[in-house]
């Protein structure tokens, strides 16, 4: 007797269902994608038990005739391909697996009537058996409940986390495709509690609402084109300043040609965009529309729909890394964020901005005016030579103006925070430390970018004593870097001879500086070219030359900073992804003081 038996189609069509529905999540997509993919300008979900005890889906889509609901349970029966090359598809199913897999581990029910119908049908399958189709009530539309989830196959049930988790992971599916179809009103209930209700909308009104208002306070918008090997490709969409993270990619949404998607590639690309304005460990919150030829594009990798092949995967991810990198490059005064209150109390948002070039190609602007003209043209301590004494006491503070977003210095306090106040009453405190960082960043990695950053020369060589170890590391970096302007050799065994530092940093403490510029190149292997970690090093070297908390600042010295604050690239956060500046608008203050 042959050991190799056909399996029954029950048991086939209930494995092929564990490949589709792994969760109550994976219902509640599937469900939602038939419904927009049938017109649908209305959707309401309605789950118990975290979906597994139920899972109801309503729309008022083009709806089915009795004959095409006995169609639709069966595997591979679909309406969404025009033909079966599998080369363009423009719709967000087209396997038809979603209901009969559905129907072979859970109880479902169909219940839909097409516009002009005299009444509506409904169909039932329980664990692969397939009712006969009937007549019966109900609205334009189709209406599918699923009840008792995975009761046709216990093994997949036992693997599925508590109802409140599984809630969770459906609220978080249905609010991502909300966020991809902000034309089309969408209700979610869990257990008898409306979680969001949302109207059809912009795009804009719809992100802001489902992103939350700490995240909204801080978008910045994208929207890019280029020509691809198959055609243009277009992304647009918001994005969080980096002083607003979450702990996990949960506040990614990632959308290709309408389709929410968990794309590595995309992940990766978004991950490298904010990888030098963010902190190690902390993730970006977007909500990104990629629209791509559909030729230029495989939906059809895994069952579920949410993996995706880029035909020119290289381009996608440098449009995705550049766009998101130069709406990142922004001043810090052009968009003026509220601060939000969460439970924990006031939690205040950085100031964002919109994209702009740096002011300067080499050379960093003048950084304050004076009775004389301008002062100073260096961004560190040393080359900035702050106006200080009698002539820099007599400079009064400007008077807040509608140009200057972070407003008119007025106090320093604790010798670290600058209190401004803008033109509109904001009140807006910046940290001099964490901005100048930022401000001796892109100096220096202007200069980089423009060929090599200038040096100095120091008057006498420094002899800096280092563990042998950390002397080999910076040794073999040497010509890496002399173009960022240090020049330095091994000096016997445990030293460094540095002869000059780049001219940014020029009264920095070069001890400092190698032992953390060694702890850097202790993470990069030999292979790893410096420019693969160019930005990380700037920041080493950006940190050692910036204004130290507890310097006292003259109120010429305050408004400088502000202003080049303004007009710098990336000025919102430091070198490390902490923010620079905090703005507390009136309504904020009065919150605080109970008069709101």
């Amino acid at each position: 007797m042959s050991r190799i038996r056909l399996l029954s189609e029950s048991t086939v069509n209930r494995i092929a269902a564990g490949e589709v529905i792994e969760r109550p999540a994976a219902a509640a997509k599937e469900l939602v994608e038939n419904a927009l993919d049938a017109g649908a300008t209305r959707i309401a979900v309605c789950l118990d038990g975290g979906g597994i005890d139920r899972l109801e889906v309503t729309d008022n889509g083009a709806g089915m005739s009795g004959e095409e609901l006995a169609l639709c349970v069966l595997r591979h029966a679909t309406s969404k391909l025009s033909d079966e090359t599998l080369v363009r598809i423009t719709t967000l199913g087209f396997r038809g697996e979603a209901l009969p897999s559905i129907g072979a581990a859970a109880r479902l029910q169909v219940t839909s009537r097409p516009a002009g119908a005299d009444n509506a049908w409904v169909i039932s399958v329980e664990g692969g058996h397939v009712s006969a189709v009937a007549p019966t009530s109900g609205a334009v539309g189709t209406r599918a409940v699923v009840r008792d989830l995975f009761f046709a196959t216990p093994a997949r049930r036992k693997f599925l986390k508590n109802a409140r988790t599984e809630a969770e992971h459906a609220e978080s599916v249905v609010r991502r495709l909300a966020l991809s179809a902000p034309g089309v009103a969408f209700r979610l209930e869990l257990d008898g509690r409306l979680v969001f209700e949302a109207p059809a909308q912009q795009r804009i009104e719809r992100v802001a609402a489902l992103l939350g208002a700490e995240a909204a306070a801080v978008m910045l918008p994208v929207h890019e084109e280029r020509d691809g090997q198959g055609g243009m490709l277009r992304i647009s969409g918001y994005i969080c300043s980096p002083a607003v993270t979450r702990a996990t990619p949960v506040g990614q949404t990632l959308i290709v040609n309408r389709r929410p998607v968990a794309d590595p590639v995309l992940r990766t690309a978004v991950k490298v965009a904010y990888r030098d304005v963010i902190g190690a460990g902390r993730h970006a919150i977007v909500a990104l529309y990629l629209e791509v030829p559909p030729d230029e594009l495989d939906v059809n990798v895994h069952p579920a729909k949410t993996e995706l092949r880029f035909r020119d995967a290289t381009a996608v991810r440098s449009l995705v890394i550049g766009s998101l990198r130069r709406a990142l490059a922004a001043g810090t005064g052009q968009v003026a964020p509220m601060a939000v209150f969460g439970r924990s109390g006031p939690a205040w948002a950085a100031v964002g901005g919109r994209p702009s070039r740096p002011s300067y190609a080499v050379s960093p602007p003048p950084l304050w005016p004076s009775p004389g003209g301008f002062h100073g043209g260096g961004v560190a301590e040393a080359q900035l030579a702050f106006v200080d004494g009698p002539a820099a006491r007599q400079m009064a503070a400007p008077e807040p103006s509608p140009g200057h977003p972070l407003g008119a210095p007025v106090a320093q306090v604790l010798d670290t925070y600058i209190i401004a106040v803008a033109s509109d009453g904001s009140l807006v405190l910046v940290d001099q430390h964490a901005a100048h960082e930022r401000l001796t960043h892109e100096a220096i990695r202007a200069q980089m970018l423009d060929g090599a950053v200038r040096s100095q020369p120091l008057l006498l060589p420094a002899v800096v004593d280092l563990p042998p170890v950390d002397v080999a590391r910076l040794a073999a970096r040497a010509e890496d870097l002399v173009r960022l302007g240090l020049e330095l050799e091994e000096f016997g065994a445990g030293a460094i001879l540095v002869r000059a530092l780049p001219a940014v940093l020029a009264a920095t403490e070069p001890a400092a500086l190698l032992r953390d510029l060694a702890d850097e190149f202790a993470d990069m292997d030999e292979q790893t070219v410096l420019s693969a970690r160019l930005d990380a090093v700037i920041a080493r070297m950006a940190c050692h030359g910036s204004i130290r908390a507890g310097r006292k600042l003259a109120p010429a010295e305050m408004a400088a900073l502000l202003r080049r604050m303004e007009e710098t690239p990336r000025a919102a956060t430091c070198s490390h992804g902490r923010p620079t500046v905090l703005r507390l608008a009136k309504a904020d203050i009065e919150k605080m003081f109970g008069r709101r």
